[in-house]
Parts: C-alpha cells; structure tokens; sequence
C-alpha cells in the first residue's frame, strides 16, 4: 500500500470518528435541555396568573382570575398555603390586562355618554407604553 493511498485512510478514519462524536454531543445536549419551552415572543407587561388543579388552598382560590405581572407575582406555594402537596401552576399571559378594551358603556356618561361599539380598534399609533419607556 503506498503512502498516500493510507495518508487518505487515516484521514477518512479521523473524520468519521469526529462525524459520530459530533453527533452523539448533539444528542446528549438535546437530552440535557429543559423541557419548557422557550417563549417565542417575551413582552414588557408579560402577566402570570394563579392555575390550580384539584384541591387548592383557600389563598389559591382567592387569588384564581387575577394577573399579576411576572416581577410582581407572588411565589408559589403561597405563604398561607395549608396543602401539603400544592399542585398550583402560573398561566402565562402577554398581557396584564385581561380584556380588549376595559371601558364601560355603563360608565360615568351614562346611556347618552357610551363610548359606542368596541369591534374595531380606534387607536392609531404605537401603544403609548412603548413611547414613554424610550
């Protein structure tokens, strides 16, 4: 065999040997990533409220329909938790505001003063949060 016939064997030897190691890294980092998936887009007002399941305290249940946002949500288990296993999860949210439009028709103008029909936006612009976060 000459030399350069076995220079190309060892070569092609070396890069299947770093082919599989390559590969078995990538299946290892795929076994040791979280199970959560990422959120696909994060927002500013990002909002959790309290989800429970089966039996649930009495501070679970009071607080159940309420977004909080995330840096202001209360930990889990909550402090006046007296359930041994709390099974209480946070639903993520977008938003803190749980609603399209928080207006009433019943408001302070009475029927005469309505603000009139929310199926459309009327709002033309940028969200104003943004503009004074800047």
């Amino acid at each position: 065999m000459n030399p350069l016939t076995m220079l190309l064997l060892v070569a092609l030897l070396v890069a299947i040997w770093w082919l599989l190691r390559k590969r078995r890294q990538i299946a290892d980092e795929a076994r040791q990533a979280p199970t959560a998936r990422p959120r696909a887009t994060s927002t500013e007002f990002h909002a959790v409220s309290i989800k429970t399941s089966g039996h649930a305290c009495r501070a679970a249940q009071e607080m159940v329909g309420r977004r909080f946002l995330a840096t202001a949500a209360p930990r889990l288990p909550l402090p006046e938790c007296d359930i041994l296993e709390c099974n209480c999860r946070f639903a993520h949210h977008d938003d803190r505001r749980s609603h399209k439009d928080r207006r009433s028709p019943f408001g302070p103008g009475g029927a005469a003063g309505s603000t009139g029909s929310f199926s459309s936006e009327q709002r033309s612009g940028e969200d104003r949060r943004k503009n004074s976060r800047q």
